[in-house]
């Protein structure tokens, strides 16, 4: 055979080999999220609990929180004479070298501690590199009064790709306005954010009780003598409707679709992407500081968006929702002014209370998922005033920015705790005074209905149960101060 007629018959071999190798690498790459990243770890909320529990080396059984039905052994308490059972709470101008904040100049080293140790041990870290988010408006309707769009904001999974994050949120602005205006967002349960469970783990609402207001709540009120709130509604216009009449917009982030509100998925949702699927550290961050980042990501949404003034949007929240409300002011220093709403224990709050809903209650299965790990070590009485910071402090790292705090009456919700989210408000007072702002002029806790809302920090506890409708309109008479449509020539109005 010539050597003509043997490279004839290599040439067909070698094209048949470079097909086999291409289809080869093309079959990789279609099973490579299946053979190259580890597979999502699928737990229930209590055997991630009793996870968290034998790293922190605490002893089975776990503190039972107070019992929402009254006439139990540890019923909660409504008692006021009962609730002070704890020393001094932690003053936010101490320095840990035991120095004092004297002037506006020291306080962002004693905010920077402050703020290390919420992260640490309360609501755990904000990762400091995160996945891009890639915003897509899929809906635009406009009826005449307002522009409404439908936001999706793509998470980016191609670090690990099995996980899905597509956070979910709307935004409306006036049809007829000039030019961008000020927005409060929203906090609101909802959204189908991804959760894969364990096979044993129920659907749906998973382990803190329907969405909406947390299962105990309900029971707090009942046992304080009161009927179950009717909703976050309240008679007159809605809330939307009194922001529209100022000439501003609104907007809501559904927070499911950034993490579900349940245990069983912390493997899942952001927190989960960013994990690679993997259980949390003690110090990971929970759901709502998860929460937070999605307000945060929406937030860099408006700055993009030429109907909204981003220097002018704020936040608002009830119950867990406001609990994410003060945390997200908190954490991310571009939110202008806060409505917190009923937020109870681990938010605007004094935890070191008895009164109404425990520390306990916020680490036990239902609701651990929430904050970090490391909260669990304070459950317990003997371990309460181990706490290093509490909710006054929280109220402090907003400062000096507005934040309204919010709350129904005592026999209403009582297990939210009006007066001390009073006090969280109070206690935070000297850092406003401290930074050149005003307080709220008081610390004694005022009867209902009094609108303390001449300062900066800012009170009022509504004739009502457990719900934010009745104390919207103060809160908008606050914000007005703060929140101006600018008229078309970029001056104030």
């Amino acid at each position: 055979m010539s050597v003509k007629m043997k490279r004839s018959y290599r040439w067909p071999l070698g094209v048949f080999l470079a097909i086999l190798v291409a289809s080869s690498l093309i079959l990789a790459a279609q099973t490579a999220p299946a053979a190259k990243f580890k597979p999502v770890v699928q737990m229930t909320a209590a055997e991630d609990h009793a996870r968290i529990m034998a790293l922190l080396n605490i002893p089975a059984p776990f503190p039972s929180g107070a019992s929402s039905t009254a006439g139990q052994p540890n019923s909660a308490n409504y008692d006021e004479s009962k609730a002070a059972a704890y020393s001094k709470l932690p003053d936010p101008l101490l320095m840990n070298n035991g120095k004092f904040v004297t002037s506006a100049k020291q306080w962002p080293a004693r905010r920077a501690e402050i703020l290390e140790i919420f992260n640490r041990e309360i609501y755990g870290r904000t990762p400091r590199v995160t996945p891009k988010v890639k915003w897509e408006v899929t809906k635009t309707d406009n009826n005449g009064t307002t522009i409404t769009k439908t936001l999706v904001g793509h998470v980016d999974n191609s670090a690990y790709p099995l996980l899905t994050v597509d956070i979910q949120a709307t935004l409306t602005t006036p049809a007829d306005a000039k030019g961008p205006v000020p927005v409060i967002l929203q906090f609101n349960p909802g959204g189908n954010g991804m959760c894969v469970q364990a096979p044993s783990a129920p659907r749906g609402g998973g382990a803190g009780g329907r969405r909406g207001e947390a299962a105990p709540a309900r029971g707090a009120q009942a046992a304080a003598g009161a009927a179950p709130a009717g909703g976050r509604g309240n008679a007159g216009p809605s809330w939307q409707q009194q922001v529209l009449s100022r000439g501003w917009g609104y907007a809501s982030l559904l927070t499911g679709s950034v993490q579900q509100d349940n245990g069983q998925c912390l493997t899942s949702g952001i927190i989960g992407l960013v994990n690679k699927g993997q259980p949390r550290k003690l110090d990971d961050w929970g759901v709502l500081a998860a929460w937070s980042w999605g307000a945060s990501r929406v937030l860099d949404y408006f700055e993009t968006d030429k109907a909204v003034d981003a220097k002018q949007v704020g936040l608002e929240g009830h119950s867990r929702w406001g609990k994410t409300t003060a945390l997200a002011q908190a954490l991310d220093l571009r939110f202008a002014i806060s409505y917190v709403s009923s937020s109870g224990a681990g938010g605007a709050h004094i935890n070191l209370r008895n009164f109404g809903e425990q520390i306990e209650n916020v680490a036990g299965t239902g609701e651990y998922h929430w904050m970090a790990g490391n909260f669990l070590k304070y459950a317990g009485k003997a371990n309460h005033e181990k706490m290093p910071v509490d909710g006054h402090e929280l109220v402090a790292l907003v400062a000096p920015r507005p934040i309204f705090i919010s709350g129904g009456m005592i026999n209403g919700d009582g297990w939210q705790d009006p007066k001390g989210m009073f006090m969280a408000a109070a206690g935070a007072q000297p850092v406003y005074i401290l930074l050149g702002k005003k307080d709220m002029g008081t610390n004694a806790f005022p009867p209902q209905e009094t609108a303390l809302i001449a300062g900066d920090v800012a009170f009022r506890q509504h004739n009502g149960g457990h719900q934010d409708g009745p104390n919207w309109p103060t809160f908008l008479t606050f914000a007005d101060r703060y929140l101006k449509v600018k008229a078309a020539t970029g001056k104030g109005n």
